[in-house]
């Protein structure tokens, strides 16, 4: 399977950052895993990843995992701001709710972002970051014809 470049963990437990860190590169899906431990961090690592000369440092992410619950800036709040930012700082994104929340109305509000792809619960498994690497490749290639 191929590798996406970057995923964004936006989730302020360390044992779930630690899990999914685990994950990801058990499953050797990804080049790159940043953590923001808040809405606020991340929309500063994504600021700081349009910034040209940071690709290193800062490699725009191909895939933003966040949580809902998050003290600072929560998962709603980090969407309200992510929908204003420049089209090209969110172009090829894929943006997954990855939540404990069983809430319906969590996953309603989450949908009704056009930012937001998936809404899953946690924890994340091996079958569902490889289906959500395909797609990113999947929603690539239409991009591109």
């Amino acid at each position: 399977m191929k590798k996406v470049n970057c995923i964004l963990l936006v989730d302020d437990n360390p044992a779930d950052n630690y899990y999914n860190q685990y994950i990801i590169k058990d499953a050797d899906v990804c080049q790159n895993v940043q953590i923001a431990i808040n809405g606020v961090e991340a929309l500063a690592y994504l600021r700081k990843s349009a910034e040209s000369g940071n690709n290193e440092s800062f490699p725009k992410p191909d895939i933003i995992f966040l949580d809902v619950n998050m003290p600072r800036m929560n998962g709603f709040e980090f969407l309200e701001e992510y929908q204003h930012l420049d089209e090209r700082m969110k172009s090829k994104v894929l943006v997954v709710m990855l939540t404990t929340s069983l809430n319906p109305e969590d996953k309603q509000k989450a949908m009704s972002f056009k930012e937001v792809d998936e809404f899953i619960n946690k924890p994340l498994t091996t079958e569902t970051l490889h289906k959500i690497v395909g797609k990113v490749f999947t929603i690539n290639a239409m991009m591109e014809n």
